[in-house]
């Protein structure tokens, strides 16, 4: 049974959107989750040493480490929730995305204020514990320290340098229109956060503790960090890029070497599958989740398959190898090609039918869980996009399928993966190829091989690679990108690796209609598909998409934080471009 912990499932009532400048004053007021969790300790004592009974202050409320874990908890409100992030990139598709389209506009507001009032929390509690000497209390102080790191990075993923704030401002202090600081030292911070953090938290956590942050969930964060910065800087052209790729290295092995984590094999060569379902909960895999309950803090992932759809596109079908572990363009692969509506799944790589559906294939489904039922892309409103069905996150458990889509009432709670041991292997052989240009079969052995054992595809070897004629740097990309599918990951990897002004533009495209069975079953049989193919029949799913490589790297700043700092007479300098 899960354990049910406040701090992921009770969501404050009495958070404010702030802009920037106004979350960096004044003093932190506990959310509303603390003052019921307080409220529950003190019961009904009375007390002639009286405080408002709206409001708990800084001096009267840090005083234990429980106050402390208190106030850490609502740190766990801002984790990442159920998204279709990777439709931002060229993997994945249901409408037109903006950010992946190139039609971004700057808007008033984003993320940006959220971020920062988050931060603002994490640094109330940093100050306030600083001195301290009580394990428990440092603790929670380190907790704040990973989330602070956590939120910057959020940030620096997007707009890299950003004003560095590590204290809570009064009114009138000069720190309320900071500079924005460079990507280089935003990087910096953020990994001096993690290597401060990892001090006080624990290796492992139990009980009721479970879903708490540890040594290893900071690590992996870390070796996150350091990978985006080292590859950003190699690629174009900057100094220091080796620097960042050696912590990386060293963070990932941190957390191999800690021997806590290992990858989930619960359901023998179906774990690939499962490890994102309610059997992976928990399991040795999952590093930092955003975890459910069911009834209490629940989820409405069916939209992947039943509602808006979150489809994976023929990029991402191309890029699964064939059984042997050759692209599907070499010589000598075994592919069927696209003729019938399952000759592309046949032969290749276990992950792509357990992250695609096989057409036609029986499954659960919302409102018929109990008798499977065919899974066709023939619904014209919600998942024929690119032909092609997300079977990744489709729940079997009869009775949340039938619970339809209700919100935080949901029954759907497997929990959402934000780290995962998978990737931190995967950040150990990017890094250690980028630092060296090349990567020993040893190394291979002991993080891609991991993966490819799972789930039975054969090894990768350097004699392979050169003996087909492959790229290494290409396969490490590729098993990336496989691996962590619709988790999030590709449209960061993209332009850290400079390669969006590549792939971004090029026209998404989905399943092969032109003289394939595809052809003669509705919708794809109608004009409107039979002629929107490209010259080798192909679907086309949205053109015209474009990349301006001098501009979008990064996004756009909010307008209104740039107006406060314009206002105040300082300026908060826009990224290049917009």
């Amino acid at each position: 049974m899960k354990i049910l912990n406040i701090h992921q499932y009770n969501k404050p009532a009495s958070l404010p959107a702030l802009s920037g400048r106004q979350i960096t004053t004044g003093k932190m007021q506990v959310g509303l989750m603390v003052l019921l969790a307080i409220a529950l300790f003190v019961g009904c004592k009375k007390d002639l040493n009286l405080v408002p009974e709206d409001n708990i202050s800084d001096a009267t409320f840090y005083k234990t480490a429980a106050d402390y874990k208190l106030a850490a908890n609502l740190l766990y409100q801002g984790l990442d929730q159920w998204g279709t992030e990777d439709t931002q990139s060229d993997i994945a598709f249901n409408n037109p995305n903006s950010v992946s389209n190139g039609q971004l506009l700057p808007s008033e507001t984003t993320d940006w204020s959220g971020l920062y009032t988050n931060i603002r929390y994490a640094n109330n509690i940093i100050d306030k514990g600083a001195t301290s000497t009580d394990d428990g209390i440092k603790r929670y102080v380190a907790e704040a320290r990973f989330f602070r790191a956590y939120y910057y990075y959020k940030l620096f993923r997007l707009y890299g340098g950003v004003p560095l704030i590590s204290k809570v401002l009064q009114t009138g202090d000069e720190a309320l229109f900071a500079p924005r600081s460079t990507m280089v030292q935003t990087a910096d911070f953020i990994l001096a956060d993690l290597q401060a953090a990892k001090a006080d938290l624990p290796l492992t956590v139990t009980g009721v503790d479970v879903g708490r942050i540890s040594k290893g969930v900071a690590a992996g964060l870390a070796s996150r960090v350091a990978l985006f910065e080292g590859t950003w800087l190699k690629f174009r052209g900057e100094a220091n890029a080796n620097t960042y790729l050696d912590a990386a290295i060293a963070s990932a092995q941190e957390v191999i070497n800690s021997g806590v984590y290992a990858l989930y094999t619960g359901n023998g060569a179906q774990s690939y599958r499962y490890l994102f379902l309610e059997a992976g909960d928990d399991s040795k895999e999952t590093m930092l989740d955003r975890r459910y309950a069911r009834n209490i803090y629940g989820h409405d992932v069916p939209y992947a398959y039943d509602q808006d759809g979150y489809n994976p596109t023929r990029k991402m079908a191309d890029l699964y190898l064939d059984k042997n572990g050759l692209p599907i363009t070499s010589p000598g692969t075994v592919f069927q090609g696209y003729q019938t509506f399952v000759s592309e799944f046949q032969d290749r790589d276990p992950r792509m039918t357990m992250t695609m559906i096989i057409p036609g294939t029986l499954t659960n489904r919302v409102f018929n869980s109990v008798t499977k039922v065919a899974n066709w892309p023939d619904n014209p409103q919600r998942n024929f996009n690119t032909g092609y069905i997300l079977y990744k996150y489709m729940s079997e458990d009869a009775a949340a399928n039938n619970s339809g889509r209700l919100g935080t009432a949901s029954l759907f709670d497997f929990d959402k993966h934000i780290i995962r041991y998978a990737e931190i292997l995967l950040n150990y052989a990017e890094a250690v190829y980028e630092k060296n240009g090349s990567i020993t079969d040893v190394d291979l052995d002991l993080s891609l091989n991991k993966l490819r054992d799972r789930v039975g595809m054969p090894k990768i070897t350097n004699a392979f690679v050169s003996a087909n004629a492959l790229n290494m740097r290409n396969e490490i990309r590729r098993e990336r990108t496989v691996e962590l599918a619709l988790e999030g990951f590709r449209y960061d990897d993209l332009r850290r690796w400079k390669t969006a002004e590549t792939e971004l533009p090029q026209d998404i495209k989905g399943i092969k209609i032109t003289g394939t069975q595809w052809a003669t079953r509705t919708p794809y049989s109608n004009a409107a598909y039979l002629t929107r193919v490209d010259a080798n029949g192909f679907l086309i799913s949205e053109t015209g998409r474009k990349f301006n490589p001098a501009r979008d790297y990064l996004q756009p700043l909010p307008l209104r934080e740039i107006s406060f700092y314009a206002n105040s007479g300082k300026k908060l300098e826009q990224n290049p471009g917009w």
